[in-house]
């Protein structure tokens, strides 16, 4: 009778235990959402916009600590005051204000009044997009032509009139703005929504019996995030123009608080005495609304590289 040699198992189930154990030890492969914000940050140009919009949130955050004077102190006999005048950076307003201290509590203003606005779009027009596109039929019908109706009319028009409804105010106005931008999220939504009922993934979700509301929540929204997010910065764009438009003919934020509209509409007001005092809220809206569309046109680079490899 011949003996097998032990060797020939005991190698095998060490290279069996190896091939397990480097498998284990390998890293996991890192998840959709990590890729997408790598592409983003991989541009210098989205790494730019979002670290002057993240200045933007430090200086909002921090204005009562480092702005020089209080933004509504009047000190009439120091009135158009030039730049680096009596400890006044940027000069001084009609009034005596600093224009400095009142440029940084309007940013507080300038980042919470788009928030208000896309909020509010996002709240009506991404649930019914979603559902509109996901469940088709009557309600698709329904919700499509009131859309329809609603993009219709002029965004500043439709706003307008909402304001003479409720009254001028921070609030009123962003909630104006953001009921007239949610019929176009909501068509952009329901579009994607429509593209991805009939992914594969999709119709074996439905067979193993989950519920509408959660196939649309934990597999329908996660795959419109991409065109959603680009969407999103556009409008947060178009809110801090509104913002300011509305601002500027007095149905925005009401006096003393500073906001980048009603101070230009000051330095409207004041433009031959002081010329310069138009450039400050100018500028910090021209390149805030300019970040916020790069950074738009990064996440829709993004999107297109996601698209194109899978």
């Amino acid at each position: 009778m011949t003996s097998t040699p032990l060797s020939a198992p005991l190698s095998g189930a060490r290279r069996r235990l190896g091939s397990s154990a480097g498998t284990k030890s390998r890293p996991a492969p890192p998840s959709p959402g990590r890729i997408f914000v790598r592409r983003i940050l991989r541009s210098r140009t989205n790494v730019v916009c979002l670290a002057f919009l993240g200045l933007l949130g430090v200086i909002a955050v921090a204005a009562p600590w480092i702005a020089p004077y209080d933004p509504a102190y009047q000190k009439l006999a120091s009135a158009f005051l030039p730049l680096f005048s009596d400890g006044h950076i940027l000069g001084t307003d009609q009034l005596g204000r600093d224009t400095l201290s009142r440029l940084i509590y309007a940013t507080q203003i300038s980042l919470v009044a788009p928030l208000i606005a896309v909020g509010f779009a996002a709240a009506t027009g991404l649930p019914l997009g979603l559902l509109a596109g996901y469940l088709g039929g009557k309600f698709d019908w329904i919700t499509g032509r009131i859309a329809d109706a609603l993009i219709a009319l002029p965004a500043l028009v439709l706003a307008l009139a909402i304001i003479a409804i409720f009254g001028p105010g921070l609030v009123n106005a962003m909630l104006a703005v953001g009921a007239a931008s949610a019929p176009r999220l909501f068509r952009v939504v329901r579009g994607s929504t429509i593209n991805v009922r009939e992914e594969t993934y999709i119709e074996a979700s439905k067979v193993v019996g989950c519920s509408t509301p959660r196939t649309v929540l934990m597999h329908v929204l996660p795959n419109v995030r991409s065109p959603l997010l680009v969407q999103i910065t556009l409008m947060l764009s178009l809110a801090l123009l509104a913002e300011a438009g509305l601002s500027f003919l007095g149905l925005g934020v009401q006096p003393p608080t500073a906001s980048w509209g009603s101070m230009l509409r000051s330095a409207f007001d004041n433009r031959f005495q002081s010329p310069w005092m138009v450039v400050p809220p100018g500028l910090a809206i021209m390149l805030t609304i300019l970040s916020l569309n790069m950074l738009g046109d990064g996440i829709r680079d993004a999107v297109g590289q996601e698209r194109r490899k899978s």
